[in-house]
């Protein structure tokens, strides 16, 4: 009969597991998917390898520090789009896949094409109702040409419903106003070369009826001293400046103010100036300041004009592309800012933790198996396939850590991000210690499955944030030491503390469906790797508490202030002294122990996650809106200690009538 049982128990447990898998995938793939037709872009030619290949390595600056333009890309169509890849189709049906760069490229050289991407995701279409466009379904993704039709309407919501405080906004007010943000983002982008295709137009220059002339915008700055002198001759005459000579700078002007922002790609001549200019930063300062030294500027500019009216010839636009970026990168590595730019366009293009997200997601499916199987051949080869998914996606995490630390030349944690990825890796690592250390196999088990679960959470996470985790840090954790001594430690004790949680769950699973088939070894060896993770989250816990109170000290003036990161990681100092001290007191045994351990995921989630969406404290550093996930996770908790009470009530009531 216990035979029996524990076969019945497996499968469910593994049918539980696998609906878990199935319901996350569903929620991040599928719901999450926009439900509308590809788009069909009759015109669209995709760019060479060859040419993105070039594009990709560009240097600008953003976020304030210099990265590739392929990262740029990335995280300007992740906030737009929702995704880093579109899919639409040509003229012949064919479906095309473009990425971020080639989207960028579009929307800067190719404006016409790109205004007919489906670049802008729209996730309630009452927002779309709201300014008078046809909306096609409640979620969907949507052109600027959609879009353009209700842009004055757009700007006029956005502009009434900032007024309104921003607790108090419904979800569709907040919408819009993300929106027009992201529309008028999009037009900097789309506009940005205007000063290339058009020029200026000289007023008054045509002759006999003929049409008037152009001019490009670098031969205009290259006059700029005469342009002042004569604006200066006219004012000493009291004289308003001429007719002609006023429209040309408006027109000079105007193309500065669209390329003044989106894209920061021209490297200072001061090696002391720190900020990278734009090409409307380049066109003004030609034109209005005397006292900087145009030539460079005029010769970027003259560049970006070229490279603009090449691109109907791919060749010749990629010749010009390469040159252009061999320049910029040469004068970004005199300055020392070209070092990582190809490693960190290999990091993204390489894309490893969806490639550590594949590996785990094996390790998971044959982890299921192993404990449905047993202890057979089956089990066995199932166990060491296992461990080789898992340790693989293990691997690969480390590695990418590793780029990352190199990129931005700090230790691997210091944003929300960061944790996500670092207690991904250390709950993987730790499982297979453990494993190594019991040869149980519900430490291999859990390992793959935790990798899975957190790695879609910093998946989830990036998309919802999409910013780049990269850029510099705020000012009060610019302290590399202090990142390595303290944020390293409490994020090792999150780690600690959320495996203890989940062997905790095992094992009120384990002895609920009667997995175990009353093994005591398993128990106790569970028992023991819970009460060790317990111990090792204290004490990271509470040398990571004293660690942060010395570096508040340093740099706030206080050793404590009641922050509510700080109560956070007091709350888990103290709520695991008090299981210590219970369990030795004899006041709680195994079930109280791991009953005790599930709530600890609680208190953990709250220190590491939940406080950042207070909006309070000088930690508030991790703020970022959504707050669905923390409260589902809450709610496990609660499922979980109701199931192991149940459990514990069924068994002891077993037991009752058994003595009877």
């Amino acid at each position: 009969m216990s035979n029996s049982s524990s076969k019945i128990g497996r499968w469910i447990a593994a049918g539980l597991a696998m609906a878990v898998l199935i319901s996350v995938f569903y929620n991040l793939v599928i719901d999450n998917m926009p439900k509308g037709e590809v788009r069909q872009v009759a015109d669209y030619t995709p760019w060479s390898a060859a040419t993105l290949a070039v594009a990709e390595t560009l240097p600008l600056q953003n976020g304030g520090r210099i990265k590739p333009l392929s990262t740029f890309a990335g995280f300007s169509m992740l906030g737009l789009h929702g995704a880093r890849s579109m899919e639409i189709k040509d003229s012949r049906g064919q479906t095309l896949k473009i990425k971020p760069t080639a989207w960028l490229m579009d929307s800067l050289f190719r404006p016409q094409l790109a205004i007919q991407l489906p670049t802008f995701r729209i996730d309630n279409s009452a927002v779309l109702e709201a300014i008078g466009v046809k909306a096609r379904g409640k979620r969907d993704r949507y052109s600027y040409n959609d879009i353009e039709p209700g842009r004055e309407k757009l700007v006029e919501l956005a502009k009434t419903y900032e007024a309104i405080d921003k607790a108090k906004r419904d979800p569709v007010q907040t919408q819009v106003i993300d929106l027009a943000y992201n529309l008028r983002n999009y037009e900097s982008l789309l506009g940005y070369f205007g000063f290339a295709r058009f020029g200026v137009t000289l007023k008054g220059s045509g002759k006999d009826g003929a049409p008037d002339q152009h001019a490009e915008i670098s031969a205009v700055m290259m006059t700029a001293p005469q342009i002042r002198e004569q604006i200066a001759q006219s004012r000493g005459q009291g004289k308003g400046i001429e007719p002609h000579l006023q429209s040309m700078l408006e027109q000079v002007f105007d193309a500065a103010n669209f390329a003044k922002f989106g894209l920061f790609i021209l490297p200072p001549a001061d090696p002391k100036t720190l900020t990278w200019l734009s090409a409307g930063d380049a066109i003004a300062n030609a034109i209005s300041d005397p006292k900087k030294d145009p030539q460079l500027g005029i010769a970027d500019v003259k560049a970006l004009e070229i490279l603009a009216r090449s691109v109907d010839d791919e060749t010749a636009f990629r010749q010009q592309l390469s040159s252009l970026r061999d320049s910029l990168a040469k004068r970004a590595e005199v300055r020392g800012e070209y070092r990582h730019i190809q490693m960190e366009a290999d990091y993204y293009q390489k894309n490893w933790f969806l490639n550590a997200l594949v590996c785990f997601i094996l390790g998971t499916v044959t982890a299921l198996a192993m404990w449905t199987f047993g202890k057979g051949k089956a089990g066995r080869l199932l166990s060491w396939l296992t461990l080789a998914s898992t340790a693989t996606g293990l691997g690969i995490c480390v590695y990418a850590i590793v780029n990352r630390c190199i990129i931005m030349q700090r230790p691997p944690v210091g944003n929300l991000y960061d944790t996500i990825i670092f207690i991904a890796a250390t709950v993987v690592l730790i499982s297979l210690v453990i494993e190594w250390m019991t040869r149980r196999r519900f430490a291999l088990g859990i390992a793959p499955i935790l990798g899975t679960l957190l790695i879609i959470l910093a998946r989830r996470f990036e998309l919802g944030d999409a910013k780049d985790n990269m850029d510099p840090l705020v000012a009060v954790l610019n302290s590399n030491y202090w990142l390595t001594i303290h944020v390293l430690t409490i994020t090792l004790g999150y780690a600690a503390g959320l495996l203890s949680a989940f062997l905790a769950f095992i094992y009120l699973l384990m002895r609920g469906l009667r997995l175990d088939n009353g093994d005591r070894e398993i128990r106790r060896s569970l028992t023991r790797a819970v009460y060790g993770t317990i111990c090792l989250t204290l004490f990271l816990a509470l040398v990571g508490t004293v660690l942060g109170g010395i570096w508040a000290n340093d740099s706030w003036g206080r050793f404590w202030g009641w922050d509510p990161k700080e109560n956070g990681a007091l709350l888990i100092v103290l709520w695991t002294l008090a299981i210590l001290h219970a369990r030795l007191g004899g006041y709680i045994r195994d079930w109280g122990l791991h009953f005790a351990a599930v709530f600890t995921g609680a208190v953990v989630t709250f220190s590491w996650w939940h406080v950042n969406f207070l909006g309070v404290g000088l930690h508030n550093y991790g703020f970022t809106a959504g707050k669905g996930t923390i409260w589902l996770f809450y709610i496990v908790i609660a499922a979980i200690l109701v199931f192991g009470v149940v459990a514990r009530a069924i068994e002891q009531n077993g037991k009752g009538r058994a003595a009877k």
